[in-house]
């Protein structure tokens, strides 16, 4: 009986462990449909880039991975890249199994030069690009063709736990 209790108090620990990222479940429509509403959430334009502000009610960094933790429902003001890119946030996965709602991430170097973005689709039959949601310095908010992590970089594909779908 004494080491059942063990084993639950256990498995309790643990699983406050990885609540940050299974707190909310968002579906890969929804987390798309959230990507899209920066685009124009400044009034008809994109929400401009910042590491030092917030946008809206919500209250998500305008950074890159504030961006993808406001997508994906991972509470405000949003883990940083490096959390991003871990257990219990993300999986990896191959770069030819990327889904839409799925990050392209780079957890190296340093807050200057690490960088996520959100997959939405492949831009050809033969996965040489992508098009993809990002925050990035002087744009804001955009929605474009990326090569990342496809060659000669350090970006990885990663499976967010909260996403359904």
């Amino acid at each position: 009986m004494r080491v059942l209790a063990m084993a639950a108090v256990v498995l309790i620990g643990l699983s406050t462990l990885v609540s940050p990222a299974h707190a909310v479940q968002v579906s890969r429509q929804e987390m798309i449909n959230r990507a899209k509403s920066w685009l124009t959430a400044n009034n008809g334009r994109p929400v401009p880039y910042s590491t030092t502000s917030y946008w809206g009610a919500e209250g998500y960094r305008q950074d890159c991975s504030g961006f993808v933790s406001m997508a994906a429902k991972i509470g405000a003001p949003g883990e940083r890249t490096v959390e991003l890119a871990q257990w219990p946030f993300s999986t990896g996965i191959a770069m030819s199994d990327l889904r839409w709602g799925d990050i392209v991430v780079d957890p190296e170097g340093t807050e200057t030069t690490r960088h996520v973005v959100i997959f939405e689709k492949w831009a050809d039959p033969y996965k040489t690009a992508y098009h993809a949601y990002e925050q990035r310095g002087t744009y804001g908010t955009t929605y474009r063709v990326l090569r990342y992590g496809l060659g000669g970089d350090q970006y990885v594909a990663r499976r967010l736990t909260n996403v359904t779908g």
